[in-house]
């Protein structure tokens, strides 16, 4: 049995997904900006998409801005801000536990002068609204934090937080790339200017996403060419894929409490098995505010990359950290974040359930875990010694 447990990674797409996209690589291949019959079907398309993406995070359809994923929506946000502020000088504040979207981005506009202030958070990956708080300056134009963790789940207080930007009169950007379908999102609530989704983290196509823009928020462009997309982001339409996030968000928005109900009591159960079975596991994280399907964890003695690789030969997908890190030899910037020393980093593993994991698939990686585990430690000079103590 083939068993999937990296769905924040990416998600398969939906079949419905994709019988709604298929037209529009065919006959209905117009250019959306052509103002004849065949542009306008295109456009209409487009016009539904965004009006199912602003009903997914709470909003109006004009506030939403397509782009080709996540990434490029947190560097237009980040980027866009710093370029619209005018300040001579400029801060910018983000946590320890951003996506690399973020992180790079923010080192990026490093070396170009802007100061950046990086948050740390406690040992169960979350942030203190307070830390927030206390980092701000006269020259802070921008508070950048994630809805929810891609490594551990953590779920963090970002309505607190947009509450001190919006007192403090800043704009607030809040990556929800992991919370979009499995948390219910309210753009108002979150008191968010800019929010950041993906479109291959809820079943649909990769190479789209969008960027919520709160109207007012002070935004330049990125890069240039027509008057695409409230003229932050040019170039033709990428119809088909617009057309795929568009049903993904209907689909997760209909179906979001109850799937988030299922994967939960089928995360909790691989958890809690796994901790019962195997020595010297811990969970990485807090254990209550995280979204309901990932579980990170620690296998004391028993390197990730190794227990990866063999547990992938069992049939078993999962994942050492963020995807867009993989073949990285540093450990985890998250799991270093909360506390964790580079072997422990290094001993960890993400499983991430999702909407098509079985109860079956889970039994199997019950079975499963517990003997690669085992036959990995025993090729540990170090296993005997760390799992004694």
């Amino acid at each position: 049995m083939s068993v999937y447990l990296d769905y924040n990674a990416t998600t398969p797409v939906d079949p419905r997904v994709v019988e709604t996209m298929l037209p529009y690589f065919s006959e209905g291949f117009g250019n959306a900006s052509s103002i004849h019959s065949a542009g306008q079907h295109a456009r209409a398309a487009v016009d539904a998409a965004r009006e199912s993406v602003a009903r997914l995070v709470g909003t109006t359809p004009g506030e939403i801005v397509f782009t080709s994923g996540g990434t490029e929506a947190d560097n237009l946000a980040l980027l866009g801000t710093i370029a619209a502020s005018g300040q001579t000088r400029k801060h910018v504040i983000t946590t320890a536990i951003e996506h690399h979207a973020v992180l790079n981005t923010c080192q990026a506009l490093e070396k170009q002068g802007i100061e950046v202030s990086y948050v740390r958070v406690g040992s169960e990956g979350i942030v203190d609204p307070d830390d927030v708080r206390r980092a701000l300056r006269p020259q802070t134009i921008l508070i950048s934090v994630m809805h929810a963790n891609n490594e551990i789940g953590t779920i963090q207080p970002v309505e607190e937080i947009g509450r001190i930007a919006a007192e403090a009169d800043i704009c607030f950007h809040c990556d929800a790339v992991q919370s979009t379908g499995k948390l219910r999102l309210d753009v108002n609530r979150l008191g968010a200017d800019l929010l950041s989704i993906s479109a291959h983290k809820i079943y649909g196509p990769k190479g789209v996403g969008a960027l919520y823009v709160r109207p007012r928020t002070p935004l330049e462009p990125q890069s240039f060419g027509g008057h695409h997309e409230r003229d932050l982001r040019p170039g033709t339409e990428n119809v088909p894929g617009i057309v795929g996030l568009g049903k993904a968000a209907d689909l997760a928005l209909a179906h979001l409490e109850a799937e988030a109900d299922r994967i939960a009591s089928l995360r909790n159960r691989l958890e809690e098995s796994l901790l019962d079975s195997v020595s010297d596991v811990r969970v990485n994280g807090d254990k209550i505010h995280r979204v309901s399907n990932t579980t990170n964890l620690t296998f004391a003695a028993a390197g990730g990359e190794a227990l990866l690789i063999a547990l992938d030969l069992e049939g078993i997908a999962c994942s050492t950290g963020a995807a867009c890190s993989s073949g990285a030899v540093e450990p985890s910037h998250v799991l270093t974040a909360i506390g964790l020393s580079d072997d422990e980093a290094r001993s960890s593993l993400r499983f991430s359930l999702g909407r098509s994991t079985t109860a079956a698939e889970i039994d199997e990686a019950i079975r499963v875990i517990p003997r690669v585990v085992e036959r990995i430690r025993a090729f540990s000079p170090r296993a005997a010694t760390i799992i004694a103590r």
